[in-house]
């Protein structure tokens, strides 16, 4: 079986490891928790990862001849954070990268709800993924007062659950076969 996984036939070297937390699912889905394979090996030599799967491609060593892992689980259950830090990323993330006014996903940008001028400040539940031409029509007004509602309701706070949930809409445009068992549970699965 050869690996046409594209990032390997671009770089050869690269073969990313799937980082998998103890319980068996992603650390992150968006984006995708990779190490690279020299990372791999060594948290697996010094016996912090189980390896779950292979590449095709092996390294050698004086004394060692194995295949590179494709898929590793932690051995001790890292807790992720409750909540998410407050980036533009993760903006757009939580926003699913589209406009809250007109659902673009063009020149996107950030748009305080209550402008600044008006006492808005720049937190999760004032600042909302606007495209560049709803965010110059809107200019320093709230969205009643530019008759602009903001579809799915008023901007929140995220969770990190909530912001993975929403990164598994947005796979990688590449994904090794050996990850697919771990990245998305509601695929349906073949006879």
């Amino acid at each position: 079986m050869v690996d046409h996984h594209p990032e390997l036939l671009r770089h050869p070297e690269s073969c990313p490891a799937l980082v998998l937390n103890a319980d068996y699912t992603p650390l992150s889905y968006f984006p995708l928790s990779l190490w690279p394979w020299q990372t791999a090996v060594k948290a697996m030599f010094l016996e912090r990862v189980d390896v779950i799967d292979h590449y095709e491609r092996r390294v050698h060593s004086p004394s060692c001849d194995m295949r590179l892992p494709s898929v590793i689980a932690l051995r001790q259950y890292v807790k992720p954070n409750e909540y998410p830090a407050f980036t533009r990323f993760n903006l757009f993330l939580r926003d699913k990268f589209t406009c809250v006014y007109c659902g673009s996903g063009r020149e996107l940008t950030f748009d305080h709800v209550i402008p600044r001028r008006q006492g808005g400040v720049t937190s999760w539940e004032n600042v909302a993924t606007a495209c560049a031409p709803c965010n110059l029509k809107k200019g320093g007004r709230t969205p009643a007062e530019a008759h602009m509602p903001i579809h799915g309701g008023t901007p929140i706070r995220p969770t990190s659950w909530q912001l993975q949930e929403h990164g598994r809409a947005f796979p990688p445009n590449h994904l090794h076969e050996s990850w697919h068992d771990f990245l998305y549970w509601d695929v349906e699965l073949e006879a």
